[in-house]
């Protein structure tokens, strides 16, 4: 069996951990949080913690270490996720914004999202959205 890094509080540190454990305000998850910490200090094991908060040991395991990492803001704050991937790569992005900027189209004077599309072989929302993201208007009469 392995054994969990210990948890050493200071005073101020436990009161504020009881605080966030009794206070009627505080998100259940922080509640949650805390108390496996204050458990995990009063020298438990992940799996003792575990049972006892009836969660999985890896999410005692990821709070303790957490909260021996980041102190008191790590369990404040959930952690940054990736979020999804774009579906459209960034040089096709960048590309569709070169071509706007900087060239014209063949027997036009400036490029519609239909003709950008064909261009690019996107669609016409897809050309739409990145002009609109980059607050492009290559439309000359467009404001």
């Amino acid at each position: 069996m392995r054994v969990a890094k210990p948890v050493i509080l200071e005073e101020s540190g436990r009161r504020d951990l009881e605080r966030n454990v009794r206070g009627r305000s505080i998100a259940s998850r922080v509640v949650m949080r805390s108390r496996i910490v204050l458990l995990a200090a009063r020298g438990l094991q992940n799996l003792e913690i575990a049972e006892q908060m009836q969660v999985s040991p890896r999410t005692v395991n990821r709070w303790r270490e957490r909260f021996l990492k980041l102190g008191m803001a790590g369990l404040l704050k959930d952690a940054p996720r990736p979020g999804r991937t774009p579906s459209i790569p960034a040089t096709v992005v960048a590309q569709v914004i070169e071509k706007t900027t900087q060239s014209s189209p063949v027997n036009a004077t400036h490029w519609s999202r239909s003709t950008m599309a064909r261009e690019m072989g996107i669609s016409d929302s897809t050309v739409g959205r990145i002009w609109r993201a980059n607050g492009l208007k290559p439309r000359a009469d467009a404001s």
